[in-house]
């Protein structure tokens, strides 16, 4: 599994000092994991009859961002072509794969402990 950014909930403090330079998490095109979510998957993988070595990309259903992902891309990355629509704020992180084989299914974000 490839995980970036695990963020406990006490973390989601820092969440709105991103806001003001998209540059601070362009790194990781502004993914995160909860912790919690991190544990689901690999659970769920360890539950799973998967034989043999897979690849799984794990992170929220959602960035780290308030500013939509079409404003952020066209900032940061003008000239790089869009294969697909996005969310507003939905992942930029395919984690497709995740859902579909073991049925990950993020359950936390920062947003509900920001209200």
């Amino acid at each position: 599994m490839i995980l970036s950014n695990v963020m406990d909930p006490g973390d989601y403090a820092r969440f709105p000092s991103f806001q003001d330079d998209a540059t601070k998490r362009k790194w990781n095109l502004w993914s995160y994991i909860d912790a919690r979510d991190a544990a689901q998957a690999f659970r769920l993988a360890l539950e799973s009859k998967l034989k043999g070595a897979e690849i799984f990309v794990i992170a929220n259903a959602d960035s780290v961002m308030n500013r939509p992902n079409e404003e952020l891309l066209n900032e940061l990355y003008p000239n790089a072509p869009h294969k697909r629509a996005f969310g507003a704020n939905e992942t930029l992180l395919s984690i497709e794969k995740a859902r579909r084989v073991l049925g990950y299914k993020p359950r936390y974000t920062w947003r509900a402990s920001s209200k």
